[in-house]
């Protein structure tokens, strides 16, 4: 028995490539955070705009103490050991009949880490079920990297609009609905996507993507993470917790990280 799953939801990552649902929070509990965004949201048109989406964590402390929520990262622990990392986190919202969606892909692709050995937790801030575009996910695709290509869909959530070209089976895929303040974990390599939203209601889920601490970045800059748990291994810059909400330290600080990031993520295909 690990901290949080059973050895059953351990064996279960290791052949599907997923596991859930796990129990992170109570809707009360979720509830509350959903509130937390609304009104940030509420501040800034509606919306929280993609510079400040992507570790979000780094800006907002409420995200912050999720990242390191033993709720969350006890889990976590049970696949990848106790030397923990947050590599990146944001959220991923889709309103009430969005078009929107996510093609098959694997996320790794475009991390350029050592291995490709990583979780991501992806709790449900809302209900998220197959009609308002759940994440799902083909069981057993983990095992190795495969080929992508660039969608051209303007309509494809993913910030390289990339879709998975290698040989898998789409009747096999499985959806992963949640309840409210559940969470999903998922392998890096997992070929996984998400459909359009065609529900009236809002989806909307906190992706927390982490990394043992051994794993290290493969080229460009040298890019930053969070130390959540155990021991650093030196590999990337450690963030620092916000001062406050949107504090200028913390805006200035996580400038700079967002774009030593993005030069990790582009720079190969600006390059290629």
């Amino acid at each position: 028995m690990g901290k949080c799953l059973s050895e059953q939801q351990v064996q279960r990552f290791r052949h599907d490539g997923a596991v859930f649902p796990v129990r992170a929070y109570s809707e009360a509990g979720i509830a509350q955070r959903m509130d937390w965004l609304l009104e940030i949201e509420a501040r800034r048109a509606g919306r929280l705009p993609p510079a400040l989406n992507a570790k979000a964590h780094l800006l907002i402390p409420w995200l912050w103490d999720m990242v390191h929520d033993p709720a969350i990262v006890d889990a976590v622990e049970d696949l990848l050991g106790p030397d923990l990392l947050c590599w990146g986190t944001s959220f991923i919202s889709k309103n009430g009949a969005d078009p929107r969606h996510v093609t098959w892909h694997q996320d790794a692709t475009h991390w350029h880490l050592t291995r490709p050995v990583a979780v991501t937790a992806w709790v449900a801030f809302t209900a998220s079920r197959r009609d308002n575009g759940c994440v799902r996910i083909i069981p057993g695709t983990h095992l190795k990297p495969l080929p992508h290509r660039d969608s051209g869909d303007r309509l494809n959530m993913l910030g390289m609009r990339e879709e998975v070209t290698g040989d898998f089976d789409i009747s096999q895929a499985v959806d992963l609905e949640l309840e409210p303040g559940e969470m999903s974990l998922h392998d890096p390599l997992v070929v996984h996507g998400s459909e359009p939203n065609h529900s009236t209601e809002r989806r909307t889920g906190f992706a927390i993507r982490y990394i043992p601490a051994d794993v290290a970045q493969t080229q460009g800059l040298q890019n930053s993470a969070t130390l959540v748990r155990g021991r650093d291994r030196g590999h990337f810059a450690l963030e620092t917790a916000p001062e406050g909400l949107f504090h200028p330290a913390a805006m200035r600080r996580h400038a700079e990280v967002l774009r030593r990031g993005m030069e990790v993520i582009f720079g190969t295909a600006r390059r290629a």
